[in-house]
C-alpha cells in the first residue's frame, strides 16, 4: 500500500526558509520519481520540482528561480524540498506525489500525500 506523508510546513516571514519532507512507504524513492506541487484556493495544483527515481536528477519549474532545492535520503525513503528566500506568493498547500517518471502534469500522478500548509507573511 503506497503512502506519502508531507511535513515541515508552517508560518514564516518573507525571506525565511522551510524544509518540507515527503516520507514514503510501500515503494522506494530509488524506483519512483517524486514531484512537489503547490495549490492555492481556487486553482489547480502547480508543479514546483521533481526528482527522478533511479538517477536522482532534479527538475525545477521556473517558479522557484533557484530558491528551492529538492533532494532525497534513500535510507529514510524521504524526499525533501528546501525552500529559501520565501515570498508571500509561495503560500499554499504543498503536496508530494509519485509516478515512474517526472511530469509537470498533476493528472499524471495517482498517488498523493495529504499536503502541508506553507504560509509566508509579508
Amino acid at each position: 500500500h503506497l503512502q506519502l506523508v508531507e511535513s515541515g510546513g508552517g508560518l514564516v516571514h518573507s525571506g525565511g526558509s522551510l524544509r518540507l519532507s515527503c516520507a514514503g512507504s510501500g515503494f522506494s524513492v530509488n524506483d519512483l520519481s517524486v514531484g512537489w506541487f503547490r495549490q492555492v484556493p481556487g486553482k489547480e495544483r502547480e508543479p514546483i520540482s521533481c526528482i527522478s527515481g533511479k538517477d536522482d536528477i532534479p527538475f525545477y519549474t521556473s517558479d522557484p528561480n533557484g530558491r528551492f532545492a529538492i533532494s532525497k535520503d534513500s535510507t529514510k525513503n524521504t524526499v525533501y524540498l528546501q525552500m529559501n528566500s520565501l515570498k508571500p506568493e509561495d503560500t499554499g498547500v504543498y503536496y508530494c506525489a509519485v509516478r515512474g517518471f517526472c511530469s509537470w502534469s498533476q493528472y499524471e500522478y495517482t498517488n498523493w500525500g495529504q499536503g502541508t500548509q506553507v504560509t509566508v507573511s509579508a
